[in-house]
C-alpha cells in the first residue's frame, strides 16, 4: 500500500516521504497513530508541498548553523563563572550555560544537546567545544572562562 507520511518515523522514513509499506502495517500501526495516510493524488501533491516546505526550512537551518560556526570558531566565546582560588570553579560550565552564552553573542539558538563539552569544564582557562547545530554543519570552538568579577 503506498502511504505519505505525516511525521518522522524512526526506520521508516520523514515527513512527506511516499512510501510502500505492508497493508496490516499501514492500516493497524501508521494510520491509527496520524504517522501516515493513504497515497491519492491530492496527498501526493500535499506531500510534495510537504517535502518543498522541508527542504527550505532545512536550508535556513543549514545557513544559520554555518553563520555561526564562522562566527564561533573566528571569535570564540567568553563565559564567567565564579571560582575559588587556582582557578577551580565552584561547579562546572554545562552545555546549557555554552548554549545561552552562544544565543546571546549570534542571537541563534542552540540545542544544548549539539554541544560537546569533554572533559566537563571546572577550571578557568581556554577549553574546545564540539557542536554540531545541522546534520551537515559540524565544528570546534573555544571557549575561554574568565572568573566573575565580585
Amino acid at each position: 500500500m503506498k502511504v505519505v507520511l505525516r511525521s518522522d518515523v524512526e526506520g521508516l522514513g520523514t515527513a512527506g516521504q511516499v512510501l510502500d509499506v505492508a497493508d496490516g502495517y499501514a492500516r493497524n500501526h501508521l494510520m491509527p497513530r496520524n504517522l501516515a495516510m493513504p497515497a491519492s493524488k491530492g496527498v501526493l501533491a500535499q506531500a510534495a508541498e510537504m517535502a518543498r516546505a522541508r527542504q527550505q526550512r532545512d536550508q535556513r537551518s543549514r545557513e544559520a548553523a554555518e553563520a555561526m560556526a564562522a562566527q564561533l570558531t573566528e571569535n570564540g566565546l567568553t563565559v564567567t563563572a565564579r571560582a575559588g582560588a587556582g582557578g577551580q570553579l565552584y561547579g562546572s560550565i554545562t552545555n546549557g550555560d555554552i548554549a545561552d552564552a552562544v544565543q546571546a553573542l549570534t542571537g541563534v539558538e542552540v540545542d544544548r544537546r549539539t554541544l560537546t563539552v569533554d572533559p566537563p569544564i571546572r577550571s578557568l582557562g581556554e577549553h574546545e567545544v564540539g557542536a554540531r547545530p545541522h546534520a551537515e554543519v559540524q565544528f570546534a570552538f573555544t571557549v575561554a572562562v574568565v572568573a566573575e568579577e565580585d
